[in-house]
């Protein structure tokens, strides 16, 4: 077997997870403005586009465990970004809503996606390819990850 197979720059994962780590420095002065983490800005995404959804579907939106993301959800509430509640209809479910604090930050984080990709040299054709291939990679991996538990 050749060695050119275990060369680091050869590897995908080593290209995801550097560039997931780039990403998320870009990340880190556009959220200091809201005083979101990134994470929490992950958390926010999904709840600006519906509000009042149950823990384990933002978990299964955002691939994070209960035990992962109620830490995180309880820092959130903590600064009155999200409010929990259990659910009137299933007191085993806590829905999760934004307060007015974290609704208002939507507009102020409307400018963060322009921004991360300015100086990005990668066309709006490569981006969305890569969107979508990521996203089935995503997906794929999942599953399989899933059905081994």
């Amino acid at each position: 077997m050749s060695d050119e197979i275990l060369k680091l720059e050869d590897q995908l994962c080593f290209s995801l997870y550097a560039t997931t780590r780039e990403m998320t420095k870009r990340y880190r002065p556009l959220l200091e403005d809201l005083q979101i983490t990134y994470p929490q800005y992950l958390a926010l995404l999904v709840l600006w586009e519906k509000d009042a959804i149950s823990v384990k579907e933002l978990g299964h939106r955002l691939y994070l465990d209960s035990g992962t993301l109620t830490p995180m959800l309880k820092r959130m509430e903590e600064h009155d970004w999200i409010k929990r509640e259990r659910s009137d209809q299933d007191e085993r479910k806590v829905i999760v809503t934004l307060t007015e604090k974290g609704r208002a930050a939507h507009e102020k984080a409307a400018c963060i996606p322009t921004k991360l990709l300015e100086n990005v040299d990668v066309d709006p054709e490569e981006f969305e390819q890569l969107k979508r291939t990521l996203m089935k990679m995503l997906n794929s991996l999942h599953e399989q990850n899933t059905k081994g538990l």
